[in-house]
């Protein structure tokens, strides 16, 4: 452990590649591997993947570098990281309104996170114990079934997902999340490029490439019925690529501040969250590559969500060679994934305990417990589950990233924004701040109005 400058008792990690493999670990979930593949091919392939790879660059990585700037500025929690710095710019202590967002709402998307990663762990079980192998489809959609309507089931998955999750956190930043981060990152993308490799054996390799990377400019942003002129605002691939760009990052939630303050004194924030921005992107292709080639060659229809890993995929494995192996190795990917998220939701949380004395083993098991009792709350009731989940996506994490943009861009001293950056060239300084300023902001303000159907 290593001390900071504000807090003696306040770590960091020695190395820049710990954070990289951390905020990382954070940004790569679920979406990385349910979502993102499925868009790029229904969207124009790389026509889609153009689109996206500008808005990471105009949107998610100005934001990112502003979020992890707060983090090693402040050193310490989210909430306290925002007290400090508003206070040292003579700015309103209601600015810390960011930590709190980031902490309330890492809390809400973990009560829900943790039931649909339980499934994964319940599926790495039952394909471990090949009940896939040689059913048909109806029996494997009706597993599904089952099982998000069997309450106890879920109940013992969740549970033991959640305990995983707390049990890397309490164990410290260094040992728990630190560790962690340097087992699980490695582990995914081995696993992933096992899966790629054996879906470019038994699967549709060349159809997988096609659905995800021909390059398709109409599908960006076809003409509308009417007969007028497609606009950013009528264009629902440039506000899926801005909405997905934000929101895989880890954006807005807390944990990309937390992480920030345990970023080495010497480590090059721009550098580091451009590594990080392209290791996400990369996951997030290889998913597709290992999923759809797979998809294709037993002649299953491509889709998006919960369907397609616990529906569709199944169904494959269930008719291919090795399919329990294989089967039981996905499963085991999609819990890695989550597990190294869901420690970044926890974290700030612990981190602003931990700050005002409680132990980190007692706010672990505190916020750990709250966590599960809204897991529990979301597997009986849809109702719960759908409200944390359009409550954190469309309102809370969109707010948090926009007012880090304000903040940074407008009110933070810009003595300390260079301090923390260190930019070298002027032009590269100017071009930053005035992205972050002007077109994040409003990239983020088209993704929460599309959200809640204002266009």
């Amino acid at each position: 452990m290593n001390n900071n400058n504000n807090s003696n008792d306040y770590v960091h990690w020695s190395s820049r590649w710990t954070f990289i493999m951390a905020a990382t670990g954070s940004a790569v979930g679920l979406g990385n591997i349910w979502k993102f593949p499925y868009i790029t091919g229904e969207y124009g392939g790389g026509a889609f993947v153009l689109v996206y790879l500008a808005c990471i660059l105009l949107i998610g990585v100005p934001v990112m570098i502003a979020e992890v700037l707060l983090g090693r500025a402040g050193r310490t929690d989210p909430i306290d990281s925002m007290l400090i710095l508003a206070k040292e710019s003579n700015r309103s202590p209601l600015w810390a309104i960011i930590g709190v967002f980031g902490v309330c709402a890492g809390l809400m998307i973990l009560m829900f996170y943790s039931v649909v990663a339980g499934w994964a762990l319940d599926y790495v079980i039952q394909s471990g114990m090949g009940r896939f192998i040689g059913a048909d489809a109806s029996t494997i959609s009706d597993n599904f079934t089952q099982l998000t309507s069997n309450n106890n089931r879920q109940l013992i998955s969740h549970s033991a997902f959640i305990l995983l999750t707390g049990g890397v956190v309490a164990a410290g930043v260094t040992t728990g999340i630190g560790n962690g981060v340097r087992i699980l990152m490695p582990l995914l993308l081995a696993l992933l490029l096992v899966l790629v490799g054996y879906s470019m054996a038994a699967g549709d390799f060349f159809a997988g490439l096609h659905f995800m990377f021909d390059t398709d400019f109409d599908k960006l942003c076809p003409k509308p019925v009417d007969g007028t002129a497609a606009s950013l605002f009528t264009c629902d691939a440039v506000l899926v690529a801005m909405g997905h760009a934000f929101f895989t990052l880890s954006l807005g939630m807390g944990a990309i501040l937390a992480y920030g303050s345990y970023m080495p004194k010497n480590a090059n924030i721009g550098k580091t969250v451009l590594t990080v921005a392209a290791l996400d992107t990369l996951i997030a292709l290889l998913a597709g590559l290992a999923i759809f080639p797979l998809v294709f060659a037993y002649g299953l229809e491509p889709g998006s969500g919960p369907g397609l890993l616990f529906v569709t995929l199944p169904i494959a494995f269930s008719q291919m060679p090795a399919g329990l192996l294989m089967g039981s190795l996905f499963f085991m990917l999609i819990v890695v994934a989550a597990l190294s998220s869901s420690i970044s939701l926890i974290e700030p949380g612990v981190a602003w305990l931990e700050k005002k004395g409680i132990k980190r083993i007692w706010g672990t098991t505190g916020l750990v417990g709250i966590s599960w009792i809204g897991g529990c709350m979301s597997i009986r009731s849809a109702d719960v589950f759908n409200f944390l989940d359009n409550t954190t996506a469309k309102f809370m994490l969109p707010l948090g990233g926009l007012f880090i943009a304000i903040f940074v861009g407008w009110f933070m001293s810009q003595s300390r924004i260079i301090e923390e950056l260190e930019i070298q060239s002027p032009r590269i300084y100017q071009g930053w701040l005035w992205t972050l300023r002007i077109i994040s902001p409003l990239g983020i303000i088209a993704v929460f109005a599309n959200s809640l159907e204002w266009f």
